[in-house]
């Protein structure tokens, strides 16, 4: 089992004085393309052509040195309400090991793979092409490798390597009237605190319904609907 999750806008700084290592070699190619393109940029052609926003120039900046900069383990540079609850720093290295993240510059990484800071979208265009046309089939073709996939990526996040027949999590919520709605901010949390439940598991999930199995002994309520497992909050 392998549970890819999605990445985070916003990324711890720092880090050591190391060079960049990451797994699934055969994205390489990509990586080092995509981190030339954004090296190649003024630092304000840059911003117009990624949309990064005035406050975050710096981070832009930080975009042009990619391969001389800090890094640290992936689970820990990415930050925010999925990471919170995912709360690897407690998490033993096996469990550690079942984990790997989306990443619009990376592809995939895993959970200990040493990466810098970097800012770029999964719906960003670079070099005059999106990214979805410049990773192709990499992405897929490198997750296929495994025999079963917990998609916990967003869908800009999935569009760039789908994974047929991967098992992927909604999130929705009871309204007062019985009727649902999907959760938009909490289902990081949600999902944080489910992939937290299927990684420390003693037997990974190999089906839908084991994710569903897990997650009810973790105390959410959980349903299975073909390869799509609905967290009911």
């Amino acid at each position: 089992m392998l549970i890819v999750l999605p990445p985070s806008e916003t990324k711890a700084p720092g880090g050591q004085d190391a060079p960049i290592s990451v797994s699934f070699p055969a994205l390489d190619p990509i990586r080092t393309a995509l981190m030339q393109d954004l090296a190649s940029l003024q630092v304000d052609e840059m911003m117009a052509q990624l949309k990064i926003p005035a406050t975050k120039r710096a981070e832009a900046e930080e975009n042009l040195t990619l391969a001389e900069a800090p890094v640290m383990p992936a689970v820990f540079r990415y930050t925010g309400v999925l990471f919170d609850a995912l709360s690897a720093p407690t998490l033993p290295t096996p469990a550690l090991e079942r984990l790997a993240i989306g990443s619009a510059l990376f592809g995939v990484v895993r959970a200990d793979d040493m990466i810098p800071r970097y800012r770029l979208s999964g719906s960003a265009r670079l070099g005059g092409a999106t990214l979805k046309s410049r990773w192709g089939t990499a992405i897929t073709d490198v997750l296929a490798d495994f025999p079963f996939v917990v998609d916990l990526r967003s869908g800009t996040y999935q569009k760039l390597g789908p994974v047929p027949g991967a098992a992927t999590v909604r999130v929705e919520s009871v309204q007062p009237d019985g009727s649902r709605k999907v959760v938009s901010h909490f289902n990081k949390q949600y999902k944080g605190e489910l992939a937290r439940a299927l990684a420390l598991h003693d037997a990974p999930a190999t089906s839908p319904d084991d994710i569903a199995h897990i997650a009810t002994e973790a105390g959410m309520t959980a349903e299975v609907h073909g390869t799509q497992v609905t967290l009911v909050v």
